[in-house]
């Protein structure tokens, strides 16, 4: 308003200027002008004036036209306490799985398989039958050896009668006594072929036994490499059947920490004591998929010695696996706690901001300022980060919206709000 006033007071005055102008009094000035060079002097005053008018004008209604910017409010930020408590230390090493007993199934007759008696990947029982050979030609040889027992056994009964019959008429000189000790030589002879026949027969019976192929153990059997049909020998390996219900993680400590629980370890070896008097302790395994698998395993195996390529030394940790979710042959990471970091800091892991292997947060000021802030991590610990270096107690950190702060701009803070897991979710 104040500049339209000024604007109308401005045309009006040019107006009044005007009017004097054209009037009658301004041209008695130039007939009195001495020349002609006053007068347009006059004149060029006179264009001079209103140019500078109307550049006034426009200056003032540019400037009033400027209106000021509104003010913006401080960005929206959430943040949370630093916390502070006790943190469990662990230490990790890669694993991999194996049962603790793996048979290989091979056939101890050569022959045809006839059958496959299994599922392939399924569990099976100790005694259970997985293939079958033919078995008519060891039932021929089982046959052929009993009919030679037979034999052998007529010749053992013929020859005891003739030792029977000579032995009194040897006595009585009636024969030579050189015919006797014939008749007891062929009794000896074949006794001896009698027990070698029945040898034989066990051999046959034992041959034809083994076309019928079973499980050692209780486990998971594998695919099988031969099919019906194939000639399979005692160097054919058909599958392999694994012990998975416990299965063992082995993993490669160094040496130096295999000696912090070296002595533990030696008094479960000599016998004088358990497991659970030495008190090691207890081992997670940590899944492919990143999961923590449920139910926790202990100690149960160490080599003999220190590799001397990698000074390391290997041990397995036992694992109870009722539903095979665990297989041979996996790999994983064991977990074992070896501290307590005791008042560690806490925050959420999406609070830090890494630039190039530095780590920094944005700490609240009192005054719900932004101030950055350059810190050193420690281990991660589920959603959070051990702050080992930068932070106190009772301090806020900014978790989300930090991008949209500066240092030293006031923030807009509110309570930062963890994400729940999903239903179902561990």
């Amino acid at each position: 308003m104040a500049a339209l006033s000024r604007a109308l007071a401005i045309v009006i005055w040019s107006g009044s200027m005007r009017t004097k102008l054209a009037s009658g009094d301004f041209e008695s000035q130039i007939r009195k002008a001495k020349s002609s060079q006053q007068t347009g002097l006059l004149r060029a005053v006179w264009s001079l004036t209103i140019l500078g008018l109307g550049l006034m004008l426009l200056l003032l209604n540019g400037c009033e036209s400027k209106e000021a910017r509104p003010q913006m409010s401080p960005p929206e930020v959430d943040v949370t306490d630093v916390v502070q408590q006790d943190v469990p230390i662990y230490e990790e090493w890669v694993a991999q799985l194996n049962g603790p007993t793996n048979a290989e199934i091979t056939p101890k007759v050569q022959g045809y398989l006839l059958s496959q008696n299994y599922e392939n990947g399924y569990f099976i029982k100790k005694g259970q039958l997985m293939y079958t050979i033919d078995p008519r030609p060891f039932q021929a040889q089982l046959d052929q050896a009993k009919a030679e027992v037979a034999v052998a056994d007529a010749n053992v009964s013929r020859t005891q009668a003739d030792v029977e019959r000579d032995t009194p008429l040897a006595a009585q000189n009636a024969i030579p006594k050189k015919q006797l000790d014939n008749d007891v030589a062929n009794l000896a002879s074949w006794k001896a072929q009698l027990e070698a026949k029945q040898a034989q027969v066990q051999q046959a019976d034992l041959n034809l036994a083994w076309t019928k192929v079973y499980s050692p153990i209780d486990g998971i059997a594998g695919v099988s490499t031969a099919q019906i049909g194939d000639l399979v020998g005692t160097s054919t390996k058909m599958t392999t059947v694994s012990q998975v219900d416990p299965i063992w993680a082995y993993f490669n400590v160094s040496e130096s920490v295999f000696l912090n629980v070296a002595p533990r370890v030696t008094q479960i070896i000599r016998g004088t004591g358990s497991l659970k008097s030495a008190n090691l302790p207890a081992v997670e395994f940590i899944q492919a998929n990143g999961e923590p698998y449920p139910v926790r395993g202990q100690f149960i195996y160490v080599n003999r010695q220190v590799g001397t390529q990698t000074g390391t030394i290997q041990m397995a940790a036992q694992f109870p696996n009722e539903g095979a979710a665990l297989r041979p042959g996996g790999f994983g990471r064991v977990r074992i706690q070896t501290g307590m970091n005791k008042d560690a800091m806490l925050i959420p892991q999406a609070a830090v901001i890494e630039v190039q292997s530095l780590y920094q947060v944005v700490v609240l000021t009192p005054d719900n300022k932004a101030s950055f802030r350059p810190v050193k991590v420690g281990e991660r610990v589920g959603a959070n980060w051990v702050i080992s270096e930068g932070l106190k107690p009772g301090e806020k950190v900014i978790v989300e919206g930090f991008m949209k702060v500066r240092e030293g701009v006031p923030v807009s803070p509110k309570q930062y709000a963890a994400a729940k897991p999903a239903e179902g979710g561990n």
